[in-house]
């Protein structure tokens, strides 16, 4: 990486940067300077930094900004062309590894919004441009409005390939739904027999939660279009013109290619991050449906000799160290595992989110964080689940001995002999190992006329109890 233009005497492998608290020595090659470095040494708490995603969006509100700005003379052409074209070197994530900032740092996002504005400074500098990070690069702006707004932006931008995976496993359960219509199985209420139905019902149910879910998506979406951006400090709009967000925003729109639009309150918008703890609800109803799915799929291919084992799941890899042969539900469980994952992360959104103190949320890198996480590892895992769905196979024989042998299916006769006598017959059957015909008839039932064999052989047709 070429030497930065230099802010002061450099020393070895650092340099010195100053700001408004005096000076500080930060790595000679690094794009950052004196706040980024500040942030690095006084919050290493996870090393963990807040995703691209959330940085690509930023600079990509820095880059409109800029263009407003220029417009308006806040700012030369010069300087916003300047300004542009580093915003596109990262957003192509070319300076990924200049964000080094804990996700675990002021609860504005200050410091990463001041790391992207000395990065982006630090670009400009290269192509022999001054933009000073704060007041250029930061023109209009203020922390408080412009991270809050690259939380929505990064969230919009990722609900497109998670709204697109869930239409992958949506259609991928349908499929199998269609070509297991008419296999008839046993129905389990509390994990015990109940009336038949088919596997191709079951599948479709677990079609329509991903459906479902991709409706809930789109349902909160609108909200989290609404930026704060233009808010500045407080919510006012101080030291920004008043043409700024609307522009800007246009701007990014543009550049997006998505509709983004001014918060209708600006005081809502920067007070409270109720439109991302919505979003994460809606993820976490998603992720709570699959925990659904993924269990089903795991009970029915549960054996193969001492489990249901009416479906079988594709082989992927060996399930044991020390026992051979044996092959595990790997899909199913990672999903388990992600889903439990953004269960713990929309609960600290959730507190995150109520974490708004007169102003301003203080708990939005947490938020932006766990947001982003939870939608990629849920775009990730449905592909991944779809493709488990798409090697399914059922055994219909086992199925359909499974849903005959059920006492359950005596359920109809409760019309000809009441229910009394129905359990009794259950019972009977259960306790003597027969089929609940034969126990009918053993029972005399049909002897004493109170049922027909046609009726009775009607009544215990297990297709039509499934289609009744």
């Amino acid at each position: 990486m070429s030497s930065l233009p230099e802010n002061g005497p450099e020393t070895g492998s650092v340099r010195i940067e100053h700001d408004s608290m005096g000076e500080v020595e930060v790595p000679a090659d690094a794009l950052w300077r004196a706040q980024t470095q500040r942030a690095v040494q006084n919050v290493p708490i996870s090393g963990r930094p807040l995703p691209p995603a959330l940085i690509h969006a930023l600079a990509r509100i820095k880059g409109a900004a800029a263009s407003t700005n220029a417009g308006l003379d806040v700012i030369s052409a010069g300087q916003r062309d300047a300004i542009v074209a580093a915003v596109s070197e990262i957003v192509e994530g070319k300076h990924d590894d200049q964000f080094p900032i804990d996700v675990f740092q002021t609860g504005s996002g200050t410091s990463t919004n001041m790391n992207v504005n000395e990065v982006v400074s630090s670009l400009t500098s290269r192509a022999g441009v001054d933009c000073h990070p704060n007041d250029v690069v930061n023109a209009s702006q203020s922390s408080n409005d412009t991270f809050p707004s690259a939380i929505h932006v990064a969230a919009v931008l990722a609900a497109a390939p998670l709204d697109d995976a869930m239409g992958v496993l949506a259609d991928a359960l349908r499929r199998k739904a269609e070509e297991y219509a008419d296999a008839v199985k046993s129905g389990r209420t509390h994990l015990m027999d109940a009336t038949p139905v088919t596997l191709g019902q079951e599948l479709g149910g677990y079609a329509a939660t991903a459906a479902y879910a991709r409706e809930r998506l789109a349902a909160a979406l609108p909200r989290v279009r609404e930026l704060p951006l233009g808010g500045t400090a407080v919510g006012t709009g101080i030291n920004t013109p008043p043409a700024f967000a609307e522009q800007t925003i246009g701007h990014l729109n543009a550049g997006t290619g998505e509709t983004f639009t001014e918060a209708r309150n600006h005081f809502e918008a920067q007070g409270t991050q109720d439109s991302l703890v919505e979003l994460s609800g809606a993820l976490r109803t998603y992720a709570v449906g699959l925990v659904k799915v993924c269990n089903d799929l795991r009970w029915m291919g549960s054996g193969p000799t001492a489990g249901l084992s009416e479906i079988h799941l594709q082989d992927l890899q060996p399930g044991s160290s020390i026992m051979p042969g044996k092959v595990n539900p790997v899909i199913p469980e990672a999903t388990l595992q992600v889903c439990a994952q953004v269960l713990g992360n929309d609960a600290a959104i959730t507190f995150a989110g109520a974490s708004g103190s007169f102003e301003l949320n203080v708990m939005l890198p947490v938020i932006a964080r766990n947001l982003l996480e939870s939608m990629e590892l849920l775009t990730n895992a449905s592909r991944l689940l779809a493709t488990c769905v798409d090697g399914i196979t059922g055994d219909r024989e086992r199925m359909r001995a499974y849903a005959e042998s059920s006492p359950s299916i005596v359920t109809p006769m409760n019309k000809y002999v009441g229910y009394e006598a129905a359990a009794k017959i259950a019972k009977q059957a259960l306790a003597n190992g027969a089929t609940i015909r034969q126990t009918v008839l053993d029972l005399g039932y049909v002897e004493r006329g109170e049922i027909s064999e046609e009726q009775l052989d009607e009544a215990l047709d297990v297709e039509r109890m499934t289609r009744p």
